[in-house]
C-alpha cells in the first residue's frame, strides 16, 4: 500500500510503497486488548503486601470465655473476621502479574494498531526530523508547520538526537521514542503519531 509522506515543512511529497502485512491489516480489538492488558500487568511492580493473621501484633489470648457469654465464640483477636485482623489471602510482595505473550501475536497487535492508525488518518510520515538547536520553540514551529501542534503528539524516529531529545524532554504531552521501542500502550494512548521514513523501515524490519 501507499503512505503519503510529508516534509519538514508539511508540504506533501512522494508516496512510499509500505507493507501491508503492517499497514493494510485488520482491526482486532481483541488481540489488541490483550495486547496492551499484558503490557501493562508486566509493568507491575507487585510491591504491595498486607498482613495473615499470624503476622498481627495482637494478643493470642481467648477474648472471652468459650461458653456461657452468650456470645459467638472466639478464638483471638487477629482473626481476620475481627476489626485490626489479618487479611484472609492477603496481597504477596512477591505475586507475580506478568502474563505471557507470543511473539506472534504481538506482532499481529502492533500491526493491527498501526493499519487503524493509518485507516483513522492518525498516522503522518515524515521524510525526516531534524532539529538544529536544542530549543523547544523550534520544535514546537516545526510541529505546527507539519499541521500537528502540540497536542498529545508520539514521535517515532530510527535514532534520537541529542538535540531532539533536549527539544522535547520538558513537554508533558509529546513522547519521543525509537522504532524498537513502539509499544502498544503508547500507539493507543496518543492521538496522534509520527514517524520518519526510515522509522517506518526499520518497524517493518522488526516486525516481519
Amino acid at each position: 500500500m501507499e503512505i503519503k509522506v510529508i516534509n519538514a515543512n508539511g508540504k506533501a511529497g512522494a508516496s512510499i510503497a509500505a507493507s501491508d502485512d503492517l499497514f493494510g491489516r485488520e482491526y482486532n480489538e481483541a488481540l489488541i486488548h490483550q495486547l496492551v492488558t499484558a503490557y501493562q500487568a508486566n509493568a507491575r511492580s507487585g510491591n504491595r503486601k498486607q498482613k495473615g493473621r499470624s503476622e498481627i501484633a495482637k494478643s493470642t489470648r481467648k477474648p472471652w470465655a468459650q461458653k456461657g457469654t452468650g456470645r459467638a465464640r472466639a478464638g483471638m483477636a487477629s482473626s481476620p473476621i475481627w476489626r485490626g485482623g489479618g487479611k484472609i489471602f492477603g496481597n504477596s510482595p512477591d505475586e507475580n502479574f506478568s502474563q505471557k505473550i507470543n511473539r506472534k501475536m504481538y506482532r499481529a497487535g502492533l500491526a493491527s494498531i498501526f493499519s487503524q492508525l493509518v485507516r483513522d488518518g492518525r498516522l503522518t510520515v515524515v521524510d525526516s526530523l531534524v532539529i538544529d538547536t536544542p530549543k523547544t520553540k523550534v520544535f514546537a514551529q516545526k510541529m505546527k508547520d507539519m499541521g500537528l501542534g502540540m497536542d498529545r503528539v508520539l514521535i517515532i524516529t530510527d535514532n534520537i538526537d541529542e538535540n531532539l531529545f533536549l527539544s522535547t524532554r520538558n513537554l508533558p504531552n509529546v513522547l519521543v521514542l525509537e522504532a524498537h521501542q513502539a509499544d502498544p500502550v503508547s500507539l493507543v494512548r496518543f492521538p496522534k503519531v509520527l514517524v520518519t521514513r526510515n522509522a517506518i523501515a526499520k518497524i517493518e524490519e522488526l516486525l516481519a
